[in-house]
């Protein structure tokens, strides 16, 4: 399963809206980038987990023809684009969503085709798990990396620049004085990247097929150097 690379997980979901509906959704969108609306969506903020999310829609005229040669194609629906990436399980992540903003879900898939809503939840995991599209290929910089190690990398390079700008020190003792300052300041933040107990068997097995395919590929650089 290469929706997997780390700690992380690609998601990706497409659904169809019927196109006469669709202008329904782009002003939910667009609603929801203002003061009122978007106090609704504070839930999805404070879910760590996520990397990102992103919605888009794309009407049938939108759809691209890679060549002239391509023939025209008869596209009934608008389609709704779901992107995101998270730390964690598929369930941790849909049951978060489903308990952070389960109104602002139904908001943003509205009027989308049999959507079932996001309560019960048995049904919305069903929609979304039916939608998803698998990732082909998914590459992450840093797989060892959640959204929280990246924001405690941040925080910490921000204290440190500090230290080194406002800081002369005059003597060894004083510097060792001020630097234990700065580790006791920034210890919340200071912690091990090390890879997390499997999600599941599925990951567990694309884990030893991927170090087994990284075997291969240098015994066979090394053989043929």
């Amino acid at each position: 399963m290469s929706n997997i690379a780390g700690k992380a997980y690609a998601m990706n979901v497409v659904t169809p809206i019927k196109w006469y509906r669709a202008w329904i959704n782009r002003l939910i969108f667009w609603a929801g980038g203002l003061p009122f609306f978007s106090s609704h969506l504070k839930g999805l903020t404070t879910l760590s987990l996520i990397h990102y999310a992103r919605w888009a829609l794309v009407s049938p005229r939108q759809f691209p023809r890679l060549d002239e040669s391509q023939p025209k194609e008869t596209i009934k629906y608008t389609y709704m684009f779901f992107f995101s990436n998270f730390n964690g399980s598929w369930n941790q992540y849909v049951d978060s969503f489903h308990m952070a903003i389960p109104a602002g879900l139904d908001l943003f898939w509205h009027k989308n085709i049999k959507y079932p809503n996001s309560i019960p939840l048995q049904p919305f995991h069903s929609y979304i798990n039916h939608n998803q599209i698998w990732t082909n290929h998914y590459y992450n910089a840093y797989p060892l990396a959640t959204s929280n190690d990246i924001k405690a990398a941040i925080a910490v390079k921000k204290k440190l620049k500090k230290f080194i700008e406002l800081n002369n020190f005059d003597s060894p003792e004083l510097f060792q004085k001020e630097y234990n300052k700065l580790l006791n300041d920034v210890q919340e933040h200071l912690n091990l990247m090390e890879p997390t107990p499997i999600v599941s068997l599925s990951a567990e097995a694309v884990e030893k097929r991927r170090t087994a395919d990284h075997h291969r590929f240098r015994n066979r650089a090394a053989s043929s150097s």
